[in-house]
C-alpha cells in the first residue's frame, strides 16, 4: 500500500487471521474481513444469500396455566 500512496486497505478471507495480523493491520489502515464476519455481512445485505426456511419460536404463556385460569 505505501508504494502506491493508500490510506486504507481491505483484505478478505473465508478463513481467519492471526492475531499478530490484526495488530499489524492495525497500524497500517489495512481492514479485516475474516469468514465470519463476510458471512454476517452477506447475511445482513443479502448478498449472495437466499432465504431457505424460516421458522417460529415459541414460548410457553404462563398466564394461560395459572391456577386462577383453571
Amino acid at each position: 500500500m505505501a508504494d502506491q500512496v493508500a490510506k486504507k486497505g481491505v483484505f478478505i478471507t473465508t478463513s481467519s487471521f492471526s492475531k499478530e495480523a490484526f495488530e499489524s493491520a492495525k497500524k497500517s489502515g489495512i481492514v479485516f474481513i475474516d469468514g465470519e464476519k463476510l458471512t454476517s455481512l452477506m447475511i445482513e445485505f443479502g448478498l449472495g444469500v437466499q432465504i431457505e426456511r424460516r421458522f417460529h419460536i415459541y414460548k410457553i404463556d404462563q398466564d394461560r396455566f395459572d391456577e386462577e385460569n383453571f
